[in-house]
């Protein structure tokens, strides 16, 4: 049992995930005593914990206020919401809370650049890292990530120090991070998201925005009324949009013909030479643009790097041609926003012979915003999973809707309707825990199930 007093009061680390885990090794690494607690019986790190330090005392459980409250900071893991009882009676009686962030922001010696937003973070992250590998700049890619260069931010401060630290940092992140401090700061968009965990759109905004304290640049979405700060203070600003740019911004102007991304008047490379479909992945083009702009890199690296960039996993994937069906994966589509936007990307250039399967845990969304966007460019959708009967109550009489038990049958299903000249789309405008670890799994198993059928 986790122990405490209040004449020598640990560092208690809430939350055993990779978050959690990355804050544990930080301690070790610096000597300082620690605690560790979880709501959970088997959190996903312990086995990694108790290898690392056997004699470690760990909580599992239902939180204890008097283990809280007993506590020199609570380090808190994005997955833990603040408005858990124990740690509201902990904050209240000003128990101090940080977060992984913050920490890293504290520590890190290089300047940093911080991305967030509801849709499009990892992308933009990756596609500006592909600038700096053009550049050959020595940089550390962390935070709120996945695939195989990302890593949780504090295992950065493992290696040799970095010129740039990028980091894509989501709004629970944000919520226990005072004082970023970073040299340049985004907010890409926002859209309805995590209002399970936030009381309204405008609370989750505020969480967001928390990214821009003490940010010395500012690159801003034209586009996005929430990618402005509350003040900007003495910040400089560079901003970008899908409108013609003003000069030193960014921008898209018509040249030889076609639209080309642009710094002001001058010309960088034509839309045509991004790999990745649609104007929301011209915006984040426009955004790393912008960042890239904005940390001085030269004009040939963003032109070779937007260039060569191919996309992320699970991110409107193209995974196959069969029987001349397109199949995607866009399994990170999380949210309401981001599977509208695929749908309208990929469906735009089928004239609507495009079909969705969608489904899993809706956490709390409104499905409305599908609505349009289907009637315009898909003509079925495959519901699967928790809140498929939700999402159905609101597409249909509108969208022709059927309902499958797993997302093999989804599959199934959307094979035996597509017809040739059409794409089948997983944009599933939920979160996955409801049959899958996570996204990635659940990207995985639509793969999986797509390269079974050639």
């Amino acid at each position: 049992m986790l122990g405490g007093s209040r004449r020598n009061p640990a560092r208690v680390i809430v939350g055993l995930g990779d978050t959690g885990y990355s804050c544990a090794r930080y301690f070790m690494r610096r000597e300082l005593e620690f605690r560790v607690v979880d709501s959970r019986a088997r959190p996903p790190r312990l086995a990694d914990l108790e290898n690392l330090k056997p004699d470690l005392e760990v909580e599992l459980g239902d939180f204890r206020g008097d283990r809280l409250l007993d506590a020199r900071e609570l380090v808190v893991s994005p997955g833990i919401d603040l408005r858990t009882p124990a740690l509201t009676a902990a904050v209240e009686a000003g128990v101090p809370v940080t977060g992984d962030i913050d920490i890293f922001s504290r520590e890190a010696r290089g300047p940093i650049v911080a991305i967030t937003g509801s849709n499009g973070k990892s992308t933009v992250a990756a596609m500006l890292a592909q600038i700096l590998d053009a550049a050959a700049v020595n940089y550390g890619l962390g935070g709120n990530l996945d695939g195989r260069h990302f890593c949780p931010a504090l295992e950065l401060l493992e290696e040799d120090e970095k010129d740039w630290y990028l980091l894509e940092i989501s709004s629970f992140q944000l919520e226990t991070t005072r004082q970023l401090n970073a040299e340049i700061a985004l907010i890409l968009n926002l859209s309805a998201d995590h209002l399970d965990r936030y009381d309204s759109l405008e609370d989750y905004a505020r969480a967001k925005q928390r990214i821009f304290r003490g940010c010395r640049q500012i690159v801003l979405n034209r586009d996005e009324p929430f990618s402005r700060p509350p003040s900007p203070g003495d910040a400089s600003i560079i901003s970008y949009g899908l409108d013609a740019p003003a000069p030193d911004q960014a921008g898209l102007r018509q040249h030889r013909g076609e639209r080309w991304l642009a710094l002001g008047s001058e010309p960088y490379l034509p839309v045509g030479a991004l790999k990745l479909p649609g104007d929301h992945n011209v915006s984040n083009a426009l955004a790393a643009m912008a960042l890239a702009l904005a940390m001085g890199v030269a004009r040939q690296h963003i032109v070779a790097g937007l260039g060569e960039f191919a996309g992320l996993p699970h991110r409107c994937q193209w995974v196959a041609n069969i029987a001349g069906v397109d199949y995607y994966n866009d399994s990170k589509a999380t949210n309401v926003g981001a599977a509208a936007a695929a749908v309208r990307n990929l469906g735009a250039a089928r004239a609507g012979r495009l079909l969705l399967i969608a489904g899993g845990s809706g956490k709390g969304a409104d499905f409305a915003a599908l609505v349009p966007v289907m009637r315009e460019f898909a003509r079925e959708a495959i519901l699967i999973g928790r809140d498929a009967a939700r999402m159905a109550a609101v597409l249909k009489p509108q969208i022709p809707v059927r309902f499958a038990a797993s997302l093999e049958q989804a599959v199934d299903v959307a094979s035996a309707a597509a017809l040739p000249g059409e794409a089948v789309l997983l944009s599933p405008a939920c979160a996955s825990f409801d049959m899958f670890d996570n996204f990635q799994q659940r990207g995985d198993a639509f793969i999986r199930c797509v390269e079974s059928k050639r």
